[in-house]
């Protein structure tokens, strides 16, 4: 379990995470934001508490997506599966998520929301994973944003699996800083 505490002038963000699931319990502020922290949680099997709150929306959210981030890189072993990969229907919607927990951060969307193509970026930067999100199809934001949260969400909890090994041909890499 990774417990963490952010806080800036702009926001305060405070949660646990647990890679092996557990209770959900999120109060940020912002009705869709707590419906897609929650969503991200139930469909990668972790358990989660988090409470946020900030000036702005664009504020809280980025900075929710840099906490969860940053909390999940803790929670990765080192002989994660690594690799996970979904697709997730949803009414009109199709959304497609593939994800590698590898230490190598990079983000590549769009989503058709600004706000929540940021939360994944910054979500995907501070965990150092890279985060392939693709709306194949959809007309509805709310259900074209939520497709891709599911999908990313079992691609983790895929990538999160304990493999028994290091999967990279680098074996285990170590980096000293002075």
């Amino acid at each position: 379990m990774t417990r963490l505490k952010r806080e800036t002038k702009e926001t305060t963000v405070t949660l646990s995470i647990d890679r092996n699931g557990g209770e959900i319990r999120v109060d940020t502020g912002d009705r869709f934001l707590t419906h897609m922290v929650e969503t991200l949680a139930r469909y990668a099997g972790l358990g989660l508490e988090l409470d946020a709150s900030g000036d702005l929306r664009h504020h809280l959210i980025e900075d929710v997506g840099i906490s969860l981030g940053t909390a999940l890189r803790k929670e990765t072993p080192e002989t994660a599966a690594r690799y996970g990969w979904a697709a997730v229907p949803m009414d009109e919607a199709l959304a497609e998520a593939a994800v590698d927990v590898g230490g190598r951060p990079y983000y590549v969307g769009p989503l058709p929301s600004r706000l929540y193509e940021h939360f994944l970026q910054s979500l995907a930067v501070n965990m150092g994973a890279t985060l392939h999100v693709r709306v194949v199809r959809g007309k509805d934001k709310h259900h074209m944003v939520e497709a891709a949260v599911k999908a990313f969400g079992l691609a983790l909890r895929q990538a999160l699996e304990e493999g028994g090994t290091v999967f990279s041909t680098k074996g285990s890499v170590t980096l000293e800083v002075e």
